[in-house]
């Protein structure tokens, strides 16, 4: 089964917003690629802690996090493609006059954030029927390109990012009809460096993908290894990287063409339960084009 062109555009969706899974279900043939500029915005004023969530980020009340992303993703083959992410994120806190001045701090962190780079090979395209069934595999790096720090304390409760150098590998499963609808699970690890706990990574996916517009409803967590810390618990000594981030993140990406080679991507994310993370509520939007 051949997904037409038209819609090669809106198969990168899933690696646009944070907290989803930086590769698709779908491949793109030889020669073909895509570049998406997105712009990202969330805010949170609570704060899932242990053994509670609780109201108010400490020092800085609130925090809005936005980006700017550039994704593309090419055809080496048929059966092996290339990813690359590189996001610039802003970070603004709401803290007062007199806490920013009595402890030194800014109510802003921005900067080039971490480059991603992954290959995905297809091991199975298999007609089933009139529909199609894909096993995919995924492997990748994201480390830091910027020159931003994640050890400043509690100032880091805005950093931009955790200086970890990460190495991952998904397996990827995907149910696809003939009318366009498609299933997708992945289930990954994730090696991470600067005292980053390793993390067990899940995503599964419902949508619709045809030449008219592609929509998706994903589900997507993230559970770390038992040698992280929580905040303000035992072993805790301000180093924000350290921490045990868990997350469970539901969310809906949508994509419409609006000429041959080009389309209006967006979408909507949102924590709904974690571990030393902001309960926070996302949303995007951007533009793609295809080649």
């Amino acid at each position: 089964m051949r997904i037409p062109l038209l819609t090669s555009l809106m198969l990168l969706v899933s690696g646009f917003a944070l907290a989803q899974s930086p590769v698709s279900g779908f491949m793109k043939k030889k020669g073909e690629g895509s570049v998406v500029l997105t712009q990202f915005r969330e805010s949170y004023d609570r704060v899932f802690l242990v053994p509670t969530e609780v109201d108010g980020v400490p020092v800085f009340n609130e925090v809005t996090i936005s980006s700017t992303s550039l994704y593309g993703e090419y055809g080496i083959s048929d059966r092996f493609n290339v990813i690359v992410n590189l996001p610039y994120i802003k970070s603004e806190g709401n803290a007062s006059a007199a806490v920013l001045q009595n402890n030194g701090f800014e109510n802003e962190r921005s900067g080039i954030q971490d480059i991603k780079i992954y290959g995905k090979y297809s091991f199975l395209s298999k007609a089933v029927g009139t529909n199609q069934l894909d096993i995919l595999g995924s492997v990748g790096i994201e480390t830091p390109l910027g020159n931003y720090s994640a050890d400043e304390g509690l100032q880091s409760i805005i950093a931009i990012g955790n200086e970890s150098t990460r190495f991952t590998g998904f397996g990827i499963a995907q149910f696809m009809t003939d009318f366009g609808l498609f299933a997708t699970g992945q289930l990954g690890y994730s090696l991470r460096s600067n005292q980053v706990p390793n993390a067990l990574l899940s995503e599964f996916k419902l949508g619709y993908a045809g030449s008219a517009f592609y929509l998706d409803a994903f589900v997507s967590s993230q559970l770390s290894s038992k040698d992280g810390v929580d905040i303000l618990g035992e072993g805790f000594t301000g180093f924000f990287p350290a921490t045990r981030v868990n997350f469970t993140r539901i969310g809906l990406n949508g994509y419409v063409p609006v000429a041959k080679f080009a389309g209006i991507v967006g979408g909507v994310n949102s924590y709904i339960a974690g571990r030393n993370i902001g309960k926070s509520t996302g949303y995007y939007a951007g533009l793609a084009f295809s080649f």
